[in-house]
């Protein structure tokens, strides 16, 4: 069974962002499932990569539309980014050096990061966007 699974409730009501939120999901759910079949450390770390690559993508994405209506909380959140990118930097460092491997602990950090970041600091983000179209 996945803990990736995409809810409603998760959803920011912007579309553009919640299309990506969806794809991180499912990407993360592809990692899930390839750590649970027991794949090797070549296929997880290039899943992990895609996963890497979506969350770069999403984060420039996020951090662009917040500029663009000078939103007052951008800094503090892409500081947030800026701690979650070089984590995973870090770990799909040592995962490729083999000093750690895809564990449950891993997964369930990267399940309470998304539903606590899209929940708390994302729909912020939604919040104040239409506000500002009101």
């Amino acid at each position: 069974m996945s803990i990736f699974l995409w809810k409603e409730e998760y959803s920011v009501g912007h579309l553009a962002i919640d299309t990506q939120h969806k794809r991180l999901f499912q990407l993360a759910d592809e990692l899930h499932a390839a750590m649970a079949a027991g794949k090797g450390n070549a296929a997880l770390s290039a899943i992990l990569a895609n996963l890497v690559s979506y969350t770069k993508l999403h984060f420039a994405d996020e951090e662009r539309l917040m500029k663009e209506c000078n939103y007052p909380e951008y800094l503090h959140h892409k500081k947030e980014h800026d701690e979650l990118t070089a984590k995973v930097v870090a770990f799909q460092s040592d995962l490729a050096a083999k000093r750690v491997a895809v564990t449950v602990q891993l997964m369930y950090f990267l399940k309470d990061w998304l539903t606590h970041h899209i929940g708390q600091n994302d729909k912020k983000i939604a919040t104040y966007l239409k506000q500002m179209a009101a």
